[in-house]
């Protein structure tokens, strides 16, 4: 599912889903550099990220895949 990261203006990261029209924020990331690794949302999901670069600039769109459920 294509998922957009972004950083707001304090620093705090957040994805949104536009099929979903769900925006949360992440609360845990396996890996510090973000991509390459598993995110939860607020609302409990996980998702698994690309593998990109960690000095990747924000906000992007990435195919990201949906884990559980």
């Amino acid at each position: 599912m294509k998922v957009m990261i972004r950083k707001d203006a304090a620093g705090a990261l957040s994805a949104y889903v536009p099929k979903k029209d769900l925006e949360e924020p992440i609360v845990a990331m396996e890996k510090e550099s973000l991509w390459g690794g598993r995110i939860t949302l607020a609302n409990g999901w996980q998702l698994e990220l690309p593998d990109l670069a960690a000095d990747t600039r924000l906000p992007i769109t990435v195919e990201a895949r949906r884990l559980g459920d």
